[in-house]
Parts: C-alpha cells; sequence; structure tokens
C-alpha cells in the first residue's frame, strides 16, 4: 500500500484552510502536513515540509497565486491544484494557471454547499501519483498553424478530456485551420469556467471556438465547447446536425459526460466522425469511445508518456476503444488527415 498523499494547503482565509483541510483529512489517503496563510508562508513551508501536492488559492495578499505559481514551476516544479472563486476574475486567473503548468482546479463552494471540495482529495491522490515532469511552457502563446489547401470532408470530430485538458486542448486545436471539422468537446471544467475557456481558446486557435448552445448547427470552421455543470452535449439531427444541451443525472459522475457526447455522435454520425480521447481521470467516454468504434469511426487516444493523468485514455485503450495511440504533439495532424476530403469528392 502507498504512502498517504502529503499536501499543503496554502489560502489566505482561516475558514477556508479549514474547510480544504478537513476535506482532505477525511480521506486516509491524504495527510495534510501543514497550512499557509500567503506565498511568504507558503515558500517556507514548502522547503521545510516537501509536500507531495500543494493547493493553492489564486487571490492572495503580498503575492498572488498565479505569481507565486509561476515561480514554483520555475524553481521547485510540484503538482498544485489551483482553489478560485467562481467568477468571470477567477475563471480566467484559473485558466491562466493551468496553461502555467498547475495540475487541475476546484472552485470554491457556494454557501451551503452539500458536498464541498467534492473531488479535491481524488484530484490531490491522482497528482501525488503523477509522473509527469512539470515545466514551464513558453511565456508567448505558439499562434495557430497555417495548414494550407486542407479540403474538409464531411465528417464531425469528438473530443473529450478533464485533468491536463486545458493545455492538452490548446495543443490539439492550435494545429486546427480555419476551415476544420465541426468539432464538438466536452471537457470536465467547473460551471462558470467553459465560457471563459471557450473565448481563450477562440484568441488561441484559427477556427472559431465557442460554448455550445442548444440547437447550434455544426458549421465548418467551428468548435463547440460543452458549458459545465448543468447539462450534457449531444449532437443531433441527422438532417442538420446540430448541438443539444440535455438535462440529465450525471454520468461516471460527470455533467456534462463525455460518454454523453460520444454515445450521441456514435448513433448520429456512425462512420462519418472521429472520437478523441485525451489526458483524463477516471473512465468517462472510455464506453463512448468504443461506442463510436464500434460505429464505423475513426478513434484516437492520447499516449501515455504525454498525459497529465493516464486514467480516461487507459481504460479506453484496455476497452479496444482506440485505434490509435499517439503523443499529444501529433493528435491534430492526424485528426486532420482523417478529415480531409478525398481527391474524388468528400469523405
Amino acid at each position: 500500500m502507498s504512502a498517504p498523499a502529503r499536501v499543503l494547503v496554502v489560502d489566505d482565509s482561516p475558514t477556508m484552510r479549514g474547510l480544504i483541510s478537513a476535506v482532505l483529512s477525511s480521506d486516509p489517503d491524504v495527510n495534510v502536513i501543514g497550512q499557509a496563510g500567503d506565498a511568504l508562508e507558503a515558500r517556507e513551508a514548502i522547503k521545510k515540509l516537501n509536500p507531495d501536492v500543494v493547493t493553492l488559492d489564486i487571490e492572495m495578499p503580498n503575492m498572488n497565486g498565479l505569481e507565486f505559481l509561476e515561480k514554483i514551476m520555475r524553481l521547485r516544479p510540484m503538482p498544485v491544484i489551483m482553489v478560485s472563486t467562481m467568477t468571470h476574475r477567477g475563471a480566467e486567473a484559473t485558466l491562466a494557471a493551468l496553461e502555467i503548468g498547475a495540475f487541475d482546479c476546484v472552485g470554491k463552494p457556494a454557501p451551503g454547499e452539500p458536498r464541498p471540495f467534492g473531488d479535491l482529495a481524488e484530484k490531490v491522490k491522482a497528482a501525488a501519483r503523477t509522473q509527469r515532469q512539470f515545466v514551464q511552457p513558453p511565456a508567448v502563446p505558439v499562434p495557430p498553424v497555417s495548414v494550407a489547401h486542407f479540403r474538409v470532408g464531411r465528417k464531425i470530430v469528438a473530443i473529450g478530456s478533464s485533468t491536463g485538458g486545458v493545455e492538452a486542448l490548446i495543443a490539439v486545436l492550435q494545429k486546427f485551420p480555419a476551415n476544420c471539422p465541426p468539432t464538438v468537446i466536452t471537457q470536465h471544467m467547473p460551471p462558470t469556467f467553459t465560457k471563459s475557456f471557450a473565448d481563450r481558446l477562440n484568441r488561441l486557435c484559427a477556427p472559431v471556438v465557442e460554448e455550445a448552445t442548444d440547437g447550434a448547427r455544426l458549421e465548418i470552421g467551428k468548435i463547440y465547447l460543452a458549458p459545465g455543470g448543468e447539462r450534457h452535449l449531444q449532437v443531433a439531427n441527422a438532417s442538420a446536425p446540430s448541438c443539444r444541451l440535455v438535462e440529465r443525472d450525471p454520468v461516471n459522475g460527470h455533467r456534462p459526460s463525455v460518454d454523453v457526447l460520444f454515445d450521441s455522435v456514435a448513433e448520429l454520425a456512425g462512420r462519418n466522425a472521429v472520437g478523441v480521447i485525451l489526458t483524463g481521470m477516471g473512465r468517462d467516454g472510455a464506453a463512448g469511445l468504443l461506442k463510436m468504434r464500434h460505429a464505423g469511426a475513426r478513434t484516437l487516444g492520447q499516449n501515455e508518456k504525454t498525459c497529465v493523468v493516464y486514467g480516461m485514455p487507459r481504460v479506453a485503450y484496455e476497452l479496444g476503444a482506440v485505434e490509435q495511440q499517439l503523443p499529444l504533439n501529433a493528435i491534430g495532424e492526424e485528426i486532420l488527415k482523417m478529415t480531409a476530403a478525398r481527391k474524388e469528392g468528400t469523405e
């Protein structure tokens, strides 16, 4: 049996530090070894305690969490889980943190929330287990790749991701040309974060990226990101494929769920689809990707070496749902190969 994950909790609020510590301490496989109220205290605690994982508040006095994270990733790379307010400002800062190299994020709970920080302990344990080398990415975003003479076919692309998905999706979608195939994405993310993430992707990528709305027609050159929290994203209407947002219970503990999206794509598009499963905890999307492959779709999975967490892609691969496993930097190009129009016509 492995040793418990050793965690340092950093937050300027004593109440929040106590709540986070209580939630984590309720899991026997997590050991809260210390607390800190600001970046200066946290720096000394990291030197003294050598934690496996740090939970870090975005907004703190003296030095905010984003600035402190940059220093951690430059001077002592380690798994960091960001704790953020569920606001637009909090979302923007958290997305920047995930691009810098934070392992994952959680939202601060609303008053009276029945299960505050519901999956934080699982994220901490996954962070402690990861073999990922935490390094700071380039400060300047890579510009979108220009894909000359790409002719899009008739396929729909469906992508599922979770922990590590912010960086992974940026890496994949920056390979897409402005006339990319219609693409639908479910990324596990707190409810108020997905609009900010869609806007961020839209700035970084050549195609139009938007948060999916109910009834939005799937169009060439557009990418649709499932909104977080309340509904699942599906595709519907074979004669005019479009987004459908449906109210259902969480699936695999998630809403939106990758399995729900992949199931709908398998039923609607069959062989005229490409399914992609990227880095993430758990097994959401594995069964749906298998359904897509059985329906004739092409399927790709991110390989273990380039995953932040090789959970969802591993389960999909073991089920036989993955046609090809590829490193992250090769997935975008492979999607384009699979969706390009044939010379004699279109697929």
